[in-house]
This record gives C-alpha cells, structure tokens and sequence, in this order.
C-alpha cells in the first residue's frame, strides 16, 4: 500500500414537532484531459473566486484573530406585549396575518413611541411559533418586533409561493409596512433560522435603505445546488418533509379571523390553501421532481428563489451562521463570499446539523459568545448607533472536527490553504480495500461496484439530509459511514505521520465507465480512527451524465480545481455510451477538520446516497441494473482535491 505523506509545510503539531418548526425548510486541473473529459470549457486558469495563494509562511494578521468578551445590556423595559392579531392587505387584496410584539411596562401597557423593529417573515404559521420567533430579550431593549406569515402560509390567505416572486413583491410591500406604522423609526433588521434567514435575505435583495441588518442562521443559498438537486438528484429527505410541514402548519386553526371579526376567515383561507396546494405548488412541483420535468435542471424556478442569485443587491450588514453538516451546508459561506466586498459580512460555521444550528447549540465556547450575545451587539451596532465592537468581529469562524474547537481567520476558505490532490489506488474484485496517497498511478488498476439507488440510509448523510431526524431515529448511522461504505469502493490512507487540517470544498475527479445508461458517482470524505469506525466529515453527488462543468465560474486553487459549477442545464447534458471512460467532477461540500497523527484519511466512491439525491424517474430506469467501474491508471487516475491548511494558524 502507498504510504500518505502530505507536504510537512500543512503539518504539525421540546419535541420533534417544535424543532421542525425551525427548519426551512464553482474547469479543469487537470493534465490528463482527453476526449473523454467532461469539462465545458478547457481553460484552467482560477476564477476571480480563487485562491491562488502559495501561502507557505504564516502571516500574523490572518490567525489567532480574538472575539471580544460577550456583548451585555440591561434590559430597558421589564415587559413585552403583543398587539391585537394584523391582517396587512397587500395590493392584490391578499391579507398577511402578522403579529407585533413591543415593550411594554410593568403592567403589560405597550409603551408609546416609535423603535428599530426586527422581522421575521415566515412560513411556519406565527400564532402557534410567535413566541419562538419574537425576541423578547430584543424587544426589552428598545425594538419592535414583527412575525408576518407568508402568502399561502400559516394564517394568511393565498396560496404558498416558496420564495417565488410573487414572495419576492409581498417582502417588498411588508417592509413599506412597517416603515409606516408608530411604532417603527424605519430602520430595520432582519432576523431568523432557515426560512426566516432566508427571507431575511431576500428582504435585504429588495434594495430598501431601511433595511440595515441581518441575522441570517442556516440560510440557503442555491436552491437548485444546496438543497433540492444537490448533483442533479431529488433530495428524498428533507424536502418532503419541508412541505409536509409548512403545508400541515398552513391548515391549523388560528384565531386570526376572530381577533378581526371575521369568523369565516379561517375556512376561507384554509381553502385557498388546500386549492394552492393541490393546482399551484406543492403537488405539482414534487410531482414534477419525481417524473423529471424540465425543472430537473437549473431553471429560471430555481434562481428567482436562490438568495446567490441576488447578493450583489444586499447592501445590509449581514451576519451568517452555518453548520458543517447543515442541509445549506455549500451555500453558507458562498453567500459570506458575497457579501463580504461590498458590506460588512460575517461568518460563524458550528459543528451543526440543521436543528441544532438553528439554535447555535453548545455556544459560548472557545471564546465565541452566545448567540444571543452577538446578534444583540449586531442589532444594537447597526439599528442603534451603539459601539458594540460587532464590525470588528473576526469574518469568519469555523469549528474543526478533530481538533473540536473554534477556530477563526480573515476569510473563507483559510487565506493560507493550498490544494494538495490525493490519488486512488484500486484492487480488482476488492472494493473495501483499496488505498490513497499523493503518488500518481503507475498501473492499470480497476474497481468495479453494482449501481443500487438505496445506498447510504445508514450514514451520516441520512442524518443529515433529513434535517437531523434520521439521526434521532438511527443514532449509531449518524456517526460512521462503516455501513455506507460495504457498497462502496473504498480507498484509505496509511496513518498519517503528523496532523493535518482541511479547510474548504473538495472536488473528487473521478473516472469512471458504466454498463448502463447512465448512473450517479457519489465520493465521501471519512477519518477512520484505530477502532476501524469511519468518522464522518463530508460528502458529494453527482449524476454522470450532468457532470460538465464551467471554469469560469468553478474555484480553483492553486491550479488545482476544489469546486467545480455545474450548469445542470438540458444543453450541457451528455450522453453516456455504455462501457466508455468519462469523469465525473464531484462538488464536495465545505469542510473545516483535524485529521490526528495516527489516523486515516478515507474516500469512498459509489452510486447513491439516500436520502440526499434520488435520481428523477426517467434517469432512475437508465441507472438501475448496471455496474460501474472506476479506474486507477495513469490515463485516468481518480482523485481528489483538498484543500489543507497549517496546523500552525489554527
């Protein structure tokens, strides 16, 4: 077996139901190319995006950058209370059902005058979730506080949108809205976890100056890429029980109607609800993903709904806060990346899956404050004028998994990263045995696995991409990838001599031919530890025949590429002749982690992974009952592109 020696300069020393309320729901570099490549474009010269960086000595201000101690203050006002329920009538006679929330006196007498407002615009019904969304500790201190249902949800008319324009126009609206009423100054901050976050930044898109903060938790960037056709694939996990919710939480009486004198008012939005449901959104977009319709691919439905898509519009200081094993896990630090030119942008990246992110579980810690703590100072610095040291906060801060500590730096990934390429060394008929390291490969070496669509329902992934509800259900499969790795083809390193970090997305090169049609090429990244268990640290998918890329817009580093764009369009299709080599470049989505001196690094290549990605019914039949083989030989060498970064500046 090869022996992994990286370069020595990168080494050295309530209830379920609650919970689900929360959630919301990038060339080649490569010298081998031939005819049989799948890049769009040839020329490997780094994106803008790129870090080209050698980087090889530390700099000082890049480091050991220091939060400061935990933003306080007293609370201006003992008490809150919440205004009668608002219908807000839009301009197509469509009525928002909202709740304000405002200091109050001891007594419960909301205090005359106007404040900063926070808002939250929602998806998850507010009468039932108010008092999760309002921060009283917020409106104690002198602001206002508004929760507004979306079009179709909770207790509002109209049927659901999901972030679609007609969304996009109602934002808009609600925040000349508030700008109106007493009890704003018009400034405005947005606040929320996943939807909230999301539509938080869409309101910041809208290019209204009142709006002057965000707090963005686990928010989406790409909804084609992060979530609903991560690869090309349906997301089997999460997104049918998104809907599920927002379209169970839509249908729970509220007294909305009743606080307005309109008894009827809950079966008439009920209703337009159900109707909305059936003919507009939810059925015929899900069952459209099943049966492959043209939203398959990277259509105008995707980007009208795709915050990326609109970030050179937020002027808005924005904070962001994602997690290593979030379902928005890709799109969190891009939308830092692109905010952060031409705005005052953080980033704060927890070893989170999408519940517990949400609340930014197990903060403080390693000198980070509570999250409390630091949206207060956000929205106190930029609604308030107060010097809260929050511009000086450090960009970016990451938690490494192996080191199990936070870890911060001037920008995302690492300034001092470098890609490093790690190869993989196939044996015949023996897929769980294979091995990795940086040597090229010398011989004609293969591997070959059955293409099943169930591979992957006991892994971290599983967990993952259900939000963390499969990890309460199978605690054990949310902490190896041992099972998922049977079906796979499996490379592991010899135990590293000295710790090594990576930091950053991961792009798997790899070449590949099937007896099939079709079939999808999935790689995951694992520490395997001398208990033999495979730790989990991150993963990607990919459908074959969708793998073209476009330089332009893929992140290389160094030369090497790290996180290849997909276009995922009908016209960047390819078609697969059965038997016949093609590559497939994988996006590996972002990680921060600490391999230990001692440890292994494993990549396992195989063709599903449930529930992240299940292929569309058409492209389903033309994968099933193949094989596919991966090559090893110098012609073809498999690989992977990591970025990895001193054990020095962490």
């Amino acid at each position: 077996m090869h022996a992994l020696h990286p370069p020595r300069r990168f080494l050295a020393t309530g209830t379920l139901a609650l919970a689900l309320m929360l959630t919301a729901c990038g060339g080649s570099g490569s010298s081998n190319n031939t005819p049989t490549d799948t890049t769009t474009g040839t020329a490997p010269a780094p994106s803008p995006a790129a870090n080209n960086s050698d980087a090889n000595s530390p700099d000082p201000q890049d480091i050991n950058l220091q939060w400061p101690q935990p933003y306080e203050r007293e609370a201006e006002y003992p008490a809150t209370v919440n205004l009668p329920q608002q219908l807000i009538t839009l301009r197509d006679g469509i009525r928002l059902s909202a709740t304000v929330t405002l200091p109050a006196d001891a007594s419960g007498n909301a205090i005359d005058g106007s404040f900063p407002v926070i808002a939250t615009f929602t998806g998850y019904n507010q009468f039932l979730t108010a008092g999760v969304f309002a921060d009283n500790d917020l409106v104690r201190r002198g602001y206002a506080y508004i929760t507004v249902d979306l079009r179709g949800t909770g207790a509002s008319e109209g049927s659901w949108q999901a972030f679609g324009q007609t969304d996009h126009d109602d934002i808009a609206e609600l925040i000349q809205y508030i700008k109106q009423q007493p009890w704003s100054n018009g400034k405005i901050g947005m606040n929320g976890a996943s939807y909230m976050g999301i539509t938080g930044l869409l309101a910041g898109a809208q290019e209204d100056p009142a709006v002057q903060a965000i707090f963005a938790i686990v928010p989406m960037g790409d909804a084609y890429r992060d979530i609903v056709f991560s690869g090309g694939q349906v997301n089997a996990g999460f997104i049918p029980l998104w809907v599920t919710l927002v379209t169970g939480l839509g249908i729970i009486p509220t007294p909305a109607g009743l606080d307005n004198g309109e008894p009827g008012y809950f079966l008439s939005t009920l209703l337009q609800h159900l109707q909305g449901a059936l003919t507009e959104f939810q059925v015929p977009v899900v069952a459209g993903a099943l049966i492959g319709d043209e939203n398959k691919y990277d259509t105008e439905f995707w980007r009208i709904r795709s915050p990326l898509e609109k970030i050179d519009r937020i002027t808005a200081p924005t904070f962001v806060v994602g997690g290593l094993n979030d379902i928005f896990q890709r799109g969190e630090p891009l939308i830092y990346e692109g905010l952060k030119d031409h705005t005052d942008a953080k980033l704060l990246i927890g070893p989170w899956e999408h519940l517990q992110g949400s609340s930014a579980e197990g903060l403080p810690a390693d000198g980070v404050p509570g999250i409390g703590s630091i949206r207060l100072a956000w929205f106190d610095h930029y609604l308030k004028g107060i010097d809260t040291g929050a511009n000086q906060f450090p960009p970016v801060t990451q938690y490494y998994t192996g080191a199990e500590r936070y870890v911060t730096a001037e920008d995302w990934p690492h300034p001092q990263a470098r890609a490093e390429t790690f190869y993989l060394h196939g044996q015949f008929a023996a897929p769980l045995i294979g091995s990795l390291d940086q040597q090229a490969p010398t011989g004609d070496n293969r591997t070959s696995l059955l293409q099943t669509p169930l591979n992957g329902l006991c892994s971290a992934s599983a967990s993952q991409w259900t939000a963390g509800v499969l990890g309460m259900i199978l605690p054990p499969c949310a902490s190896q990838d041992n099972v998922a790795n049977l079906l796979e083809a499996v490379y592991t390193s010899e135990p590293l001599e000295e710790d090594m970090a990576i930091n950053g997305p991961i792009t798997g090169q790899i070449w590949a031919s099937t007896t099939a049609l079709d079939s999808n090429v999935t790689v995951r990244v694992s520490v395997v530890g001398e208990n033999g268990i495979a730790r989990p640290l991150t993963h990607g998918i990919q459908m074959a025949s969708m793998s073209a890329f476009e330089a332009s817009r893929s992140r290389f580093m160094n030369g090497k590429l790290i996180q290849p764009w997909h276009p995922f369009s009908a016209e960047s299709r390819k078609t697969l002749t059965p038997l016949t080599p093609f590559r497939a470049d994988v996006e590996v989505f972002p990680t921060s982690a600490v391999i230990q001196a001692g440890e292994k690094l494993r990549i396992s290549v195989g063709t599903s992974d449930l529930p992240h990605g299940l292929s569309p019914l058409p492209d389903l039949l033309a994968s099933v009952l193949g094989a596919m083989t991966i090559y090893s030989t110098p012609a073809m060498p498999s690989r992977v592109n990591i970025p990895l970064v001193p054990i020095s500046a962490l």
